[in-house]
């Protein structure tokens, strides 16, 4: 049986100021197996987002085993992303509601 998802801290602060941004943003975190943590949909564009806490230490911001293999073999675009400046940089926004 599968345990509950394990979020990072600042995970629904990165999710919310994506949301007020415009986005569109899914929950993965509950699909386990390396899967990325939010699915964020912004101008016509998905991106798959791997949430880490940036205040942890660095042995602790790494991917997993299983987001290795998960990152290593989608075909898509996937980004580790730590604050909400690098989530925001991720989907193409330079600064806080201003858009590229």
């Amino acid at each position: 049986m599968r345990r509950a998802a394990k979020v990072d801290r600042n995970h629904s602060e990165i999710v919310h100021a994506l949301k007020s941004a415009g986005a569109t943003v899914q929950d993965l975190s509950a699909v386990g197996g390396g899967c990325p943590d939010i699915l964020v949909g912004f101008k016509g564009v998905n991106y798959a987002l791997e949430i880490k806490d940036g205040k942890r230490p660095p042995s602790e911001k790494k991917l997993n085993e299983r987001q290795v293999e998960w990152h290593g073999g989608w075909k898509g675009h996937v980004v580790k992303v730590e604050t909400i400046e690098a989530a925001f940089a991720a989907i193409g926004i330079t600064t806080r509601g201003v858009d590229i």
